[in-house]
């Protein structure tokens, strides 16, 4: 498996794997009992990566460009018939969007394919907080012109994003079921192995 070198800085790790512990489940969390650490390495023996939500991740990265060509394309077209707050919201909204999915794509890469909880938490930050907001109102407010063209890549970049967001989820609390975590708490828990009587109503 290829190792990738994480971008983020030490404090930062600690702090997402914080959040990204009350979000996710850590299925590597250490343990005193040796079966159950047995059981956690063959948990995660099994489930390395996400294969749905890699594909996701690798198409998303050859739909970027395209999308990125008809948003600048689209923009240009309308740019002198907007208002000057609106020219200034588009354009930081683009390059913001640039910027961040690179970094975002990179790091659910990373989370991903090693199971890292800092780096998978950060990519469903940059992706829930930052580029779900952009694109919403790419598409929702109707003073920016939108165009037909831009109403379908941006529908389609949207769609990516909600199914990495949910996949990201849905994967995550998998594991949470497959780990055998309470999922009130998150804490480990037994189930118990002897036979249980039925309950019978004893009318006095």
């Amino acid at each position: 498996m290829p190792v990738f070198y994480s971008p983020l800085p030490e404090n930062l790790q600690m702090s997402l794997a914080y959040v990204g512990g009350s979000v996710f489940t850590n299925n590597r969390t250490a343990d005193s009992d040796v079966t159950r650490e047995q059981d956690d390495a063959a948990v995660a023996n099994e489930l390395v990566s996400h294969l749905p939500l890699q594909m996701l991740l690798y198409f998303n990265m050859f739909y970027f460009p395209c999308w990125w060509f008809s948003a600048v394309l689209m923009l240009e077209v309308k740019f002198y018939h907007l208002p000057g707050y609106y020219q200034a919201l588009l354009t930081t909204g683009v390059i913001l969007l640039t910027l961040i999915e690179a970094v975002r794509l990179y790091l659910g890469y990373v989370g991903n394919l090693e199971e890292k909880v800092p780096e998978l938490a950060a990519f469903w930050l940059l992706s829930f907080m930052f580029q779900l907001p952009v694109l919403l109102f790419f598409l929702t407010d109707e003073g920016i012109i939108i165009l037909p063209l831009e109403r379908a890549v941006h529908s389609l970049y949207l769609l990516f994003l909600l199914a990495q967001i949910l996949l990201t989820l849905l994967f995550h609390l998998h594991q949470l079921g497959k780990v055998g975590m309470s999922p009130v708490s998150g804490l480990p828990y037994h189930r118990s192995v002897l036979p249980v009587s039925p309950a019978y109503d004893i009318d006095y």
